[in-house]
């Protein structure tokens, strides 16, 4: 093979998944392209769509990577130190957009609107996401009611009700609702915690 027939290795996949990542924080999702990425990791917009398919399948792979690295920041702060209230707290903290277009948001939302399309694999792919926070609340739930630091609550319902509650306050911070910021809602949550789980 000549030197000009020669071909560039692709990048490491994790490192164009943090590529997507960084250009949503930086530029936002409409202007993420195949080949604005490509452009940026030294691939083709064809070889890009090789590797991943499809611009779908990126945005998935991509939000899964990034709820890895935010799964492990969820367990160390699950299993460390502090009491049940404290790292019901750090959970929330954690699960709550940062402000208005947040990136991790903003890519949960691209890929929750392509789901109405998306095919079962998709589907089952973006449930084990959600299905990983649910467990790890329900399972702090079930701790701090045990050792009678929450009172007596279903774990299951509660986180049930809590997560939509968390999803419809970071809809509304991410969206840029005026008057909703996330110290707002924040206060809200920790208020509504102390009512339905102060013993």
């Amino acid at each position: 093979m000549t030197a000009s027939r020669r071909r560039t290795p692709a990048p490491p996949r994790e490192n164009v998944l943090a590529a997507t990542m960084a250009m949503i924080a930086e530029r936002g999702l409409e202007k993420l392209t195949l080949a604005a990425l490509g452009a940026e990791v030294g691939m083709s917009s064809g070889h890009l769509a090789y590797h991943f398919g499809s611009k779908d399948e990126l945005l998935l792979r991509t939000l899964e990577w990034s709820e890895g690295r935010l799964g492990a920041a969820r367990g160390r702060l699950l299993t460390g130190g502090g009491d049940a209230r404290e790292r019901l707290d750090a959970y929330v903290d954690l699960y709550v957009p940062e402000g208005h277009r947040d990136p991790h948001w903003s890519l949960w939302l691209e890929v929750w609107n392509r789901s109405q399309h998306a095919d079962d694999d998709a589907r089952d792919r973006q449930a084990a996401i959600e299905g990983a926070w649910h467990r790890d609340l329900v399972a702090l739930l079930a701790e701090g009611v045990s050792r009678g630091a929450f009172r007596p609550v279903d774990p299951d319902r509660f986180a049930t009700r809590l997560r939509a509650l968390l999803d419809g306050f970071s809809l509304q911070i991410v969206i840029g609702l005026r008057g909703v910021g996330r110290e707002r809602v924040m206060d809200h949550v920790r208020e509504f915690l102390d009512e339905a789980l102060n013993p």
